[in-house]
């Protein structure tokens, strides 16, 4: 893997990227200025308060996670492949549904199964949740944001447990980096939106779905302030 070094500009840490598992994308999720990603490419939804008090449990970010990568799904395929019930699945499915995030796949049923796709590409989720005055709706936020953090850090622990199996080349284009910046609270929305915009810019590339060499690919973006005590 590519060394990185802080003189160059940089990254503190060498090393490898992870693949996975939304939660971010816990569900595709975006975390950060709302009104940003509202305007990019992919179809974004933005949570308000009712919709985050709808998505904001462990299961059904990684339902909807797993449905905004694998395509649509039945709650069965879901529970065997979360090692979850299919009853369990069932029911926040259709709490997912009742909250907008999933919604009805008929052209692939075929029985009596119902059918599940997710309803949007991504989340977007408004800082200004964390403050608000409902104890509900902060507490929604802290669970929302803290399975964020154990996807990606689950996501990462997968890909270094299994980069031995991937080729050469395929672990030299991964990354595992931090960078330390002195910023304004706006050059760094700035530099946020902008990592945001070069990653949608290569969404839609002319690949066909079953191109060689051509694999799905997870980044995540991380960027808060530090005191120089902590």
């Amino acid at each position: 893997m590519p060394e990185k070094n802080e003189a160059a500009g940089a990254a503190e840490a060498a090393g490898a990227d992870a693949t996975g598992a939304e939660a971010a994308e816990a569900a595709g999720a975006v975390t950060g200025p709302a009104s940003a990603q509202a305007a990019a490419e992919p179809e974004i939804r933005v949570l308000d308060a009712h919709a985050l008090r709808g998505l904001a449990h462990p299961l059904r970010m990684r339902l909807l996670s797993a449905l905004r990568q694998g395509g649509p799904a039945t709650a069965s395929q879901l529970a065997a492949k979360l090692g979850e019930s299919s009853g369990a699945t069932s029911y926040h499915l259709r709490q997912l549904a009742a909250h907008g995030f999933v919604e009805d796949a008929p052209e692939h049923g075929k029985g009596r199964e119902r059918w599940w796709k997710a309803a949007h590409d991504g989340t977007a989720f408004d800082e200004a949740l964390i403050f608000e005055d409902d104890p509900a709706t902060r507490a929604a936020a802290d669970v929302f944001l803290s399975e964020i953090t154990k996807v990606h850090a689950q996501e990462l622990t997968t890909w270094l447990g299994t980069a031995h199996s991937w080729t050469p080349q395929w672990r030299g284009a991964s990354d595992l980096s931090d960078f330390t910046l002195r910023l304004t609270a706006e050059q760094s929305r700035e530099l946020v939106n902008r990592l945001h915009e070069l990653i949608n810019s290569y969404r839609d590339l002319p690949h066909a779905p079953d191109a060689e060499g051509v694999e799905t690919v997870r980044f995540h973006t991380h960027a808060f302030p530090r005191r120089s005590a902590e």
